[in-house]
């Protein structure tokens, strides 16, 4: 599996591109201004994505100013730059034939400042990005939480109802008091002639009480709104992003937490400008603490359920590949020519076990799915080869239909059924097996009803959501 990508930061003023190794490591960077226009800024991503493009590479990451439904990829809202509305990863996937991962831009930058920047180590952590405005993340055991669709809009702490109004429709965001545009905001309110935070930090210092209340007016409603994520959130450690984030925890430091049960550390974010490209191609690999985690996804049912149907739908949305039984047992069915049930549960066993192998020697951030009718094997086994491939979740999708549904199926698909597989007189032993049979029950099960239509978006959501959003 290929260890670079290409990260995507589209930022109000420039959308930064680069491919990205595995690691973190940005190996090449282009940087070009924003366009006005959403379609431009469409067109300009396409553009720079062709130009880093290279056979390894493996996805592309999109950062993205605003709400977005992770499970769906779809940009629910936007700030400055709104690109609602537009199915940016299906078109970028069609421009390039890569597979895309969109995701809000703070929590791409999140995703760096965890593996290699200033919250490498922890867990559970919640970051403001601020700038131009405030941008939210959090991550909750090493993965970014989306709760239902687009969790992390710490921006949009309210720290005052009668505040200045918010583009989210409220009045008092912390945004609104505690962002680059309102320092820009309470410097010209109190008549300073400073042009940046660093000269009303050295009036501050030399005595200028104005500056000391520009600073106090800025920070304090912050101050605010971390207590508050202390309250709700309890992360081991708030990380202070941006452009003013480094400025932000300094004017902080005058003003400690007033309640003793809300003292996280609070801390500057390491990697700048370059934290949300970074954290955009790592994305393609998984996780976003520590090492990336391997996911596999067990589409289980008897013969005739509707596994494989359901497992192509998935990996057209996911680009998650399928590793199949029938797969790999029916070019060995074609050579070999017609066999017996035994020899041919011979064959099912060993294409079960190569399935298992090939996920053990695929590397950490990797996702199968795996098509199967898992019952024809015992549990212990399934649990060993798990634990063999060091998967860290496993979702399992449990294929339902009544026997006689699965009995009506098996007897329709004889003709099109390579020799050797269970003929005519396995229907009625399948009918009485489809009633009996359940899940295996390694990690979370969804139940899908095959006698009804599929909801690709309710199964490819709860999959997102077993996956803690990776």
């Amino acid at each position: 599996m290929p260890d670079i990508a290409i990260g995507v930061d589209i930022g109000g003023t420039n959308i930064r591109a680069a491919l990205v190794s595995d690691r973190g490591e940005i190996l090449t960077k282009l940087s070009e201004r924003t366009p006005t226009d959403p379609l431009q800024v469409l067109e300009r991503v396409i553009a720079m994505a062709r130009q880093l493009d290279r056979p390894d590479v493996a996805g592309i990451g999109l950062g993205i100013p605003g709400r977005v439904d992770v499970a769906n990829r779809e940009i629910l809202s936007g700030g400055i730059l709104n690109l609602a509305g537009l199915d940016f990863a299906e078109r970028i996937e069609a421009a390039i034939g890569k597979r895309v991962v969109v995701e809000n831009d703070c929590s791409m930058a999140l995703i760096a400042e965890m593996r290699i920047g200033g919250a490498k180590g922890y867990r559970n952590v919640a970051m403001l990005t601020i700038g131009t405005g405030i941008g939210g993340a959090v991550a909750h055991a090493g993965s970014i939480y989306h709760g239902h669709r687009a969790a992390g809009q710490l921006g949009h702490i309210c720290v005052s109802q009668d505040g200045p109004p918010c583009p989210c429709g409220r009045r008092g965001c912390v945004e609104t008091f505690s962002s680059g545009t309102a320092l820009r905001r309470h410097i010209a309110e109190a008549g300073l002639s400073a042009a940046a935070v660093g000269e009303v930090f050295d009036l501050a210092a030399a005595g200028n009480d104005d500056a000391r209340r520009v600073l106090r007016q800025w920070a304090a409603p912050l101050r605010a709104a971390l207590d508050n994520i202390a309250a709700t959130m309890d992360p081991e450690v708030i990380l202070l992003g941006g452009g003013l984030g480094c400025d932000a925890a300094r004017a902080l430091a005058d003003l400690p937490a007033v309640a003793p049960w809300f003292c996280p550390a609070i801390l500057p974010a390491k990697l700048a400008d370059d934290a949300g490209v970074i954290g955009a191609g790592l994305s393609i690999f998984g996780n976003a603490g520590g090492t990336a985690e391997k996911h596999v996804v067990l589409v289980n049912g008897v013969p005739a359920s509707g596994k494989s149907r359901l497992a192509k739908a998935l990996s057209e949305r996911t680009g998650w590949p399928i590793l199949s039984l029938d797969g790999i047992k029916n070019p060995f069915l074609q050579h070999i020519g017609p066999v017996d049930r035994d020899f041919n549960r011979t064959l099912g066993k060993a294409s079960y076990q190569a399935i298992w192998s090939l996920i053990a020697d695929a590397p950490a951030g990797s996702t199968f799915i795996v098509d199967a009718w898992f019952g024809f094997q015992p549990k212990a086994l399934l649990d060993a080869y798990i634990a063999d491939a060091k998967i860290a979740r496993v979702a399992e999708l449990w294929c339902k239909v009544p026997g006689t549904v699965a009995g009506e199926r098996y007897a329709t698909r004889l003709k099109d059924r390579l020799p050797g597989h269970p003929g005519a007189e396995y229907v009625q032993e399948l009918v009485a097996l489809a009633d009996r049979a359940e899940p295996m029950g390694c990690g979370a099960v969804m139940t899908i009803d095959q006698t009804k239509e599929l909801d690709m978006d309710a199964v490819v959501a709860w999959v997102s959501q077993v996956f803690g959003g990776s």
